[in-house]
């Protein structure tokens, strides 16, 4: 099981919880869900409590983690869409926080989990549709009525701008776990070559030098593709909520 690259995904049971026939178990990946929003929480917290006029290091990494999240939110949904910011902002910092625990041996990466992701993505929908018929009522409608469109293809229009707009949880999901889910197997295979290689003797280590390089490497690309993912999440939360505050852009 050590050399399976798919054994790091697996959610085991850590407390076993039942309650009317519905398992409620605490489980790994609960622990590791836990440990995430701490590990924030608590990085936030540790950096801001002694808040300096002349910013520490750390205080600094807070800080611009604050405006670099405010300004991409007043750049993809307006001035009107900061009252969102707490919500984009934990997002994004569950995400990041969540990607690069992940990349430390033997912890168990959550956003690999798809029904984790969904949920995620469907947080953010959600929000998106209550907040869009809470504010404009079935004016939020317009969202799927671009303008300028002839009134000949506007049912086909209208089809397509509804199917993509429900696609939305979907896409938005399965981009972040396939690529943390393919990045750690990748990670796995070639570690599994230097291990197996090195157990042949002075030649097998020789040979173990290329997969040892490329594990550096892939280690060093999947710290970019942790923050990466984590931006491209939030990206694409400012903009579906830009869909809310203003349907009637597009």
């Amino acid at each position: 099981m050590s050399n399976d690259p798919t054994h790091q995904f697996l959610v085991n049971k850590i407390v076993p919880i039942e309650i009317g026939g519905i398992d409620f178990s605490f489980t790994n990946a609960s622990l590791f869900m836990v440990a995430t929003v701490g590990a924030a929480a608590g990085f936030l917290y540790l950096t801001t409590s002694q808040r300096g006029l002349i910013p520490t290091r750390m205080q600094s990494v807070s800080e611009m983690s604050y405006e670099f999240i405010a300004s991409m939110l007043r750049e993809g949904a307006g001035s009107h869409g900061m009252k969102f910011f707490p919500m984009v902002f934990s997002l994004f910092m569950f995400v990041l926080t969540a990607n690069l625990l992940g990349m430390f041996p033997y912890f168990f990466t959550v956003t690999s989990q798809i029904i984790v992701t969904f949920a995620l993505a469907m947080f953010v929908v959600g929000t998106v549709i209550v907040y869009g018929f809470y504010r404009h009522g079935l004016g939020f409608l317009q969202l799927f009525v671009p303008h300028g469109v002839p009134g000949a293809l506007l049912p086909l229009v209208v089809s397509i701008e509804v199917i993509s707009f429900l696609s939305r949880p979907i896409s938005l999901s399965v981009r972040l776990f396939a690529n943390m889910l393919a990045g750690h197997i990748t990670l796995k295979v070639f570690a599994g070559f230097v291990a197996s290689l090195s157990a042949l003797g002075a030649l097998g280590i020789g040979g173990a030098i290329l997969p040892l390089l490329m594990t550096v490497a892939l280690t060093g690309l999947e710290f970019l593709v942790a923050f990466l993912q984590a931006y491209v999440f939030a990206v694409l939360t400012c903009m579906y909520l830009n869909d809310a505050v203003h349907p009637g852009s597009h």
